[in-house]
This record gives structure tokens, C-alpha cells and sequence, in this order.
């Protein structure tokens, strides 16, 4: 970090940087992420951030939890926004840590909006989206030139817990060729079952990567119509993708993690 041939920007007291842990593997920090640990002073971390990137924060820095998990008491999310706030107005340099990317599922604009109302200057970190790096580690590319063109990150809930009535899923299941799907275990029947309903094939290949790019992941690999049963024999836990489309089929010879 101290040879760079570029400066980083400086991490000022006051200031909140929301940043993205990625899917898990600390070798997946950016350069500004691994910066904002060093630097920090309190870092609010989320539920899906891996213990081995916290190890690489500041020893003089204060760890706030504030992860949110279904089914789980957790904290409320105008607790967290207005905590970081505080923090800030405290004369804090605030690291909020996010598994993935702030911006994809993570609240991260609901906080950012927070602080901008709040007048709090902030960042913000892009991390490696669990869709992307998490589908990476389980041998299936987001595209390929032989099976799409196209793909589409879907919610498996909506704020109230329960399958999204905001999404039209008639059209998503006959546009888009790969569907990947975050926090949808809970609901995995009745996600394939609107699916299927909507034209897809139930013989169509699907895969479930649970805990991505960690000594604990656990990849998956059936059919649109098998994939809820499988994972229900398999006691496959979250944090979990689902990927449906003809991309899971490269994972036969782009499972590289298999002999690491």
C-alpha cells in the first residue's frame, strides 16, 4: 500500500465511507477498501462480511455489528443510517462494511441518502457483487457468447419477507436468458413455480452457491424444477445464489476451485 504509484484518497474524521467487503474471499478487497479498514476508526459491519477481512482493520478501531439476517432479530434500518450519522458527527472516520456491493440489495442507497439529508460527507467503495464473484467461484460465468447475451440480478423477497409482487415475472422469465436470484432460498418453490408458469423449462439446469467464495461454500447443481427439493435434501443454508440458465452447464469445465 505504501509503494502505489497513485495516492489514495484521504479517509477524513467526519467522514462515512460505505464500502463493499465483496462475497466473502478477502483477496477480493479493492484497493480503497482495504485502505478504509486500515483507516477507519468505527467500522459498522453487516452480517455477510467473512471475519478474515475484519482481522485486517486497525487494532485501535471500534467494530460496530449492525447485520441484518431473515428471521433473526436485527437491527432496525433507520437505527443503522442514524447511527452512522452520529458517528460521523462525532468526529469518527466511519467505515459502514457491506458484504457484496453497497449499491446491489445492500441498503447502501438508503444509507447514502441518509447521510446526504444529513449534510455527513461520505464515499462510496464498490465491492464485488456476490453475482458476479460468487458465480465466479462456483465455476458459471455471468455471460458467455454460447448461451447469453443478457442477465438479470432479481430479489428473492421484497421489504416484507415474502416473493416481490413488483416484479413482472412473466416477461423476466421470457427476456432474460440467466436469472440470478440473492436471498431467494426461502422462497425457491415458489419462485420456479412462477417461472415455470411464466415458460420456463423445468428441465431448464439451475445451480444454488451457497456461502460463495469461502472455505464453507457449497455448490448445487439441478433443474429449475428440481433445484428447491435438492436444496431442501441437501440442507443447503444462506447466505445462497440461485442461477437459472443454460450458463450452468460450463460449470462441468470451469470448475476451477475444484482442485485449489
Amino acid at each position: 500500500m505504501d509503494r502505489l504509484p497513485f495516492a489514495l484518497p484521504d479517509f477524513l474524521p467526519g467522514h462515512v465511507w460505505l464500502v463493499g467487503a465483496g462475497p466473502g474471499d478477502p483477496g477480493l478487497l479493492s484497493l480503497l477498501a482495504l485502505h478504509a479498514l486500515r483507516h477507519a476508526d468505527v467500522i459498522v459491519y453487516d452480517a455477510l462480511v467473512d471475519p478474515r477481512v475484519l482481522a485486517m482493520a486497525d487494532a485501535a478501531a471500534v467494530h460496530e455489528f449492525a447485520g441484518k439476517r431473515g428471521g433473526k432479530p436485527s437491527p432496525k434500518q433507520p437505527d443503522i443510517s442514524n447511527r452512522l450519522v452520529a458517528l460521523a458527527k462525532e468526529g469518527r472516520r466511519v467505515l459502514r462494511l457491506k458484504g457484496g456491493d453497497p449499491f446491489v440489495f445492500g441498503r447502501g442507497a438508503e444509507e447514502a441518502l441518509t447521510l446526504a439529508r444529513a449534510a455527513v460527507p461520505f464515499r462510496v467503495v464498490p465491492g464485488i457483487t456476490s453475482g458476479i464473484g460468487g458465480l465466479a467461484y462456483a465455476g458459471i460465468p455471468a455471460t458467455s457468447r454460447e448461451t447469453n447475451s443478457a442477465i438479470a440480478f432479481v430479489t428473492g423477497h421484497d421489504a416484507s419477507g415474502d416473493v416481490p409482487d413488483s416484479v413482472d415475472w412473466e416477461n423476466l422469465a421470457k427476456a432474460v436468458p440467466v436469472l440470478v436470484f440473492y436471498m431467494a432460498l426461502k422462497h425457491l418453490d415458489r419462485i420456479a413455480l412462477r417461472l415455470i408458469a411464466a415458460g420456463r423449462r423445468p428441465d431448464e439446469p439451475a445451480a444454488v452457491v451457497s456461502r460463495a467464495s469461502t472455505p464453507r461454500q457449497r455448490v448445487l447443481v439441478g433443474t429449475l424444477g428440481t433445484i428447491a427439493e435438492c436444496a431442501r435434501r441437501d440442507a443447503i443454508e444462506p447466505p445462497a445464489l440461485v442461477v437459472v440458465g443454460e450458463v450452468v452447464r460450463l460449470r462441468r469445465d470451469l470448475n476451477w476451485l475444484a482442485g485449489s
